[in-house]
């Protein structure tokens, strides 16, 4: 099984990168077995463009992916946030590979627009579409022939290398990383969190808002290491089964990770392998609860890691978005396998 996966890698950042779910998912196709080759069409564009002027080599990274095609010969295209790639590249990359099947791959939510509009506008150009929100916002992108599927957060163990629940000395008590507009109702739960975590003991880091700058890349992966909850809140809360991929990374790393009830991860992660806050108020006091049960906080964290790692590994999550493009009987009994989508 041959997988040519078009995502952006962020090569051009030398190892400054944000996050990179796509690497993670790159890492479990190959633990899969699966034959996988990249290309990575926003570091193609810019290193393929005049004066390395990224805008101005679209049309080379369009022509670079059909060479990669012609030489590769793959049996599936995985697209991700892969923008710069036209729908008319994919309808040629089909003629090229006869049979060639295309699925579509995109973690972000489903209340941005801009996000919607991307899926809608990819819709017709591909077989599958796998989004980390699931129930009645997927159906909005069914067509005649394609299938929409719900797909978690994955993790893997070469990225997620850590195990806080391990661990009982901390730089910081809890972490919260995520950049926002002061519209969102995050922006105002995690000030609330500071107001009420103030004289408790609890050193509360939230990178990426009030007061505290942005941290990406090794400056990240220090702070998961360094941390031992962790707060998993979304711009807004309340999509089926949505949340960011920083849940994945996370729980992953055995940070204990306070979740959104409103989220309804509560049927794939048990409540007993995480903690779900209901609001500000019952949110700060579940923190100061686990902060004075250390015994408490690391065998949920510890149950957290194990359950996530087993059911929402990058290698699982991979061979699903596979065997349900390619349509072949699903070889584990995925949680979410009811989360799939015809019309």
């Amino acid at each position: 099984m041959r997988i040519l996966q078009v995502d952006n890698m962020q090569m051009r950042h030398f190892g400054r990168v944000r996050v990179s779910p796509e690497r993670s998912l790159f890492n479990g196709l190959v633990r899969a077995n699966y034959k996988v080759e990249v290309f990575s069409d926003r570091d193609v564009a810019q290193f393929d463009a005049p004066l390395r002027i990224k805008p101005l080599g679209r049309a080379a990274a369009n022509r670079r992916l059909l060479e990669m095609v012609e030489n590769f010969r793959p049996d599936m295209l995985l697209v991700g946030h892969a923008d710069i790639i036209s729908n008319d590249t994919l309808d040629r990359a089909r003629i090229i590979v006869p049979g060639l099947r295309i699925a579509l791959r995109n973690v972000d939510p489903l209340f941005d627009a801009g996000n919607v509009a991307k899926i809608e506008a990819r819709m017709d150009a591909v077989d599958t579409i796998f989004v980390t929100t699931s129930g009645e916002p997927l159906q909005q992108f069914l067509n005649h022939r394609n299938v929409v599927a719900f797909i978690p957060n994955a993790t893997d163990p070469a990225v997620e290398d850590g195990d806080q629940s391990l661990k009982t000395e901390f730089d910081w008590d809890l972490l919260f990383c995520g950049v926002g507009n002061v519209t969102d109702t995050r922006h105002s739960l995690v000030g609330k969190l500071h107001n009420a975590l103030k004289d408790s003991g609890v050193r509360f880091a939230s990178f990426g808002m009030h007061g505290f700058a942005p941290v990406w890349g090794r400056e990240y992966e220090d702070l998961l290491q360094s941390s031992k909850m962790g707060l998993s809140a979304n711009r807004y809360e309340g999509w089926p089964l949505y949340s960011s991929d920083r849940i994945a990374q996370m729980m992953g790393n055995g940070l204990l990770t306070f979740i959104s009830a409103e989220s309804g991860l509560q049927r794939f992660v048990p409540e007993d392998a995480a903690a779900y806050w209901t609001d500000a108020d019952d949110l700060a006091a579940q923190i100061r609860a686990f902060h004075s049960d250390d015994a408490r906080r690391r065998a949920v964290a510890a149950k957290g890691r194990a359950h996530y790692r087993d059911h929402f590994s990058a290698e699982h999550i991979g061979r699903f978005i596979v065997e349900t493009t390619m349509g072949e009987d699903y070889s584990r009994d995925y949680l979410w396998a009811d989360q799939v989508f015809r019309r």
